[in-house]
This record gives structure tokens, sequence and C-alpha cells, in this order.
């Protein structure tokens, strides 16, 4: 039987959450395979297509955490609960929970960098007996940019979670300052047995990394996500190759080895 990988599958709206004014979640109907980092094409007849990364996961459903910032997802904020969209994927190379399991794990998200990092912050504030020590870096323009706010003070019970925003007017509830500014701050006990994810905008990554590969924790064991170079998922369109490497194909999720080597 010959099938076509771009036609989409139609998928049920089952939630609608409000993160801010611009960033909602959308709960999807959905039953298969999937990983953390991983990202589908969510499309709307005649506005085109748009690749968003997996937020959440469950056996029935997946987490589709959207900013509205253009012309299809300006669209897709005019769905609501029972409404459909058309989807295509899961795309790409996601996190495997696997690489981190009995290590101390280090996350640091800078803005929505958090959405594809979120499973693997889930399943590990769930399942503390399969790691050691985990601390959460989480950082933010302002606080009302926050994301997933109730889960970050759920995850407070179970691992360190700094807080941060790069300005407040009065806030007390967020630290102020860069992610890289609580670096120091994280609690290793063993740096060669400590892996790290670090997602968000590339400066924010770049100097993420330098400093954790500063506080000793080897590169091997550092992992990134390129999920803003995503574009159609299959390696036709060309706009995520760098070198020899398709982002979409290969990644979004690549070890720092490999990573490193990704200069666009």
């Amino acid at each position: 039987m010959i099938t076509n990988d771009y036609i989409p599958f139609p998928s049920k709206i089952l939630e609608v959450i409000k993160h801010t004014e611009i960033e909602y979640t959308f709960r999807m109907e959905y039953s298969g395979n999937v990983k953390p980092g991983q990202f589908f094409e969510v499309s709307i007849p005649k506005y085109g297509e748009a690749p968003i990364s997996v937020s959440g996961i469950t056996d029935t459903t997946i987490d589709l955490t959207i900013r509205k910032v253009g012309k299809v997802t300006n669209e897709i904020f005019e769905h609501y609960v029972g409404d459909t969209l058309l989807l295509r994927g899961p795309y790409g190379n996601g996190f495997n929970v696997n690489d981190y399991k009995g290590k101390d794990i280090v996350v640091m998200a800078g803005g929505t960098g958090l959405s594809p990092v979120r499973g693997v912050v889930e399943y590990f504030s769930d399942h503390k007996e399969e790691r050691n020590h985990m601390t959460l870096i989480a950082g933010f323009k302002t606080p009302h940019d926050i994301l997933f706010l109730e889960d970050l003070g759920r995850w407070k019970q179970t691992m360190d979670v700094i807080l941060t925003v790069d300005c407040a007017d009065n806030d007390t509830a967020c630290q102020i300052g860069l992610v890289t500014k609580y670096i120091p701050e994280i609690k290793i006990n063993d740096l060669k047995n400590t892996v790290a994810i670090v997602v968000g905008p590339p400066a924010m990554m770049h100097f993420s990394v330098k400093g954790l590969l500063e506080l000793g924790i080897p590169e091997e064991n550092i992992w990134i996500s390129q999920e803003r170079k995503m574009c159609c998922g299959l390696g036709k369109c060309g706009h995520c190759k760098i070198n020899d490497t398709y982002i979409c194909l290969d990644g979004p999720v690549f070890n720092y080895t490999k990573g490193k080597t990704l200069i666009d």
C-alpha cells in the first residue's frame, strides 16, 4: 500500500489551556508512540502548517503548546474544544529518558524552550526512584511570560526548581537574572554521572552549555534541541539543513558532541 507522508490526519481538541495572552496549550486526541522533543506539523487548509513541539504525552493525548505569532498560529487560536485540527507526525529525534536514568539531572530551559523538555521533567518528577538529584532552571522575560506555572509549583515538591525572570516589578515569587547566573547553585554529587538538557534561544543555549562545561560536566553528557530550525519534518524542503545534517530528521534533539558542530 502506497502512503503519502504529506497527508495529515484529523485530531480533536480535547482541552485548551491558557498560559499567557499569546501562548496556549492545545490538548489533542492522539494514540501512538511519541517522545518528548519530537514535533508535529499542525495544518489548516488555506492557511498552511506550522511545526509544534510536543509538550505533554499520555496514552491517548498529546499537548501542543503554541505561541500566536503568525498566519497559521493566529488561525489555530480560532479553534476551540471539540474542533478538529490536522496533524502529521511525530517527526524528529526526541529525548530518550533512558539516557538520564540513574543520574543527577540538570535541565535548563529558556522561554518556550520549556515546552519540549516538559515531558522529561514530568517523567522524572513522577519517577524519582529512577534518577538521583534533579535541578530545573527555567527562565522567562517577565512573570507574565511564565509557562506551566501550576506544573512548576508541583515540580518544586520533587526537585530543585529555580524560576527566574529577566525583569520584574516588585515580584517576589521569582529570582531575577539570566538562567546562567544560577549555574553555580546547581547541586551536583558526581560530575561524571551528571547529565544536562539545554533548550531555548540560541544565545541562551550557547552560554548555558558554556557554563555547564566550565562546571565540569562532560560534553557527551549534555543534550540540546535545535527546535527553532524545524520545518517540513521530512527533509525535503532543505530549510533545516546545516552542512550535511537535516535538523528535522536527525534532530531536533542532539547530543552536544554533535550539536556543537551545527553552526548556522
